[in-house]
Parts: C-alpha cells; structure tokens; sequence
C-alpha cells in the first residue's frame, strides 16, 4: 500500500514539472507560433486533469478558461480593473470574449 502511494506521489511531481515546463515552452514559443503556444498549454492542461493535479495560480491566469489559448496582455487578451460592485481584475480573451475576474482587495 504505501510503496503504490509513494509511486502515485511521484507521478503527480513529475506531473507538476511537466505542466510548468510546457508552460514555459508556450511562453517561448508564442511569438513566433501561437498555435504551437496553444497546443502546449492544452497538453498542460490534459496532464494536469489526468494525473489529478492543481495547475498553480500564477499558471492558470494565463490562458483562457474558455478557448484554451495563451494570453499575453496588449496582444491577444485585456486587462482592466474594475471597481464598480466587488473590485476585481477582469482579463478579456479577444479571441472568444470570455471574462475571467479576479477579486482584489481595494
């Protein structure tokens, strides 16, 4: 029993680092082809909900939670605050419109 726990224990660690890598690699990648960019991030995503495993926050504000691609401020995606009810972060995908907020304390 726990040599299975400690082998299901390194599978979500090698699982964690191939997330932030691809994430990486969808960094590097996106200038010159954000389609690679995109297939990179979904991949991420895969592995994540395959191995059962919590894509870090810092990481999941960066794609579209809608259309899966890369968002990088002032070239595919809008970042405003808002101030009118709750205070948030509001990040606009300009590839499918989507909206994701983010509460800050103002």
């Amino acid at each position: 029993m726990a040599r299975r726990r400690r082998e299901e224990a390194e599978v979500r660690d090698i699982a964690r680092q191939r997330v932030r890598w691809l994430f990486e690699l969808a960094d590097r990648v996106f200038e010159r082809d954000p389609a690679l960019a995109d297939r990179y991030v979904e991949l991420a995503r895969l592995i994540a909900m395959r191995v059962r495993v919590r894509i870090p926050r810092d990481l999941r504000r960066r794609f579209c939670h809608s259309c899966g691609c890369l968002l990088k401020p002032g070239v595919n995606c809008r970042v405003r605050l808002a101030k009118r009810r709750s205070p948030h972060l509001a990040i606009t995908c300009l590839r499918c419109g989507y909206v994701h907020r983010i509460p800050y304390k103002g």
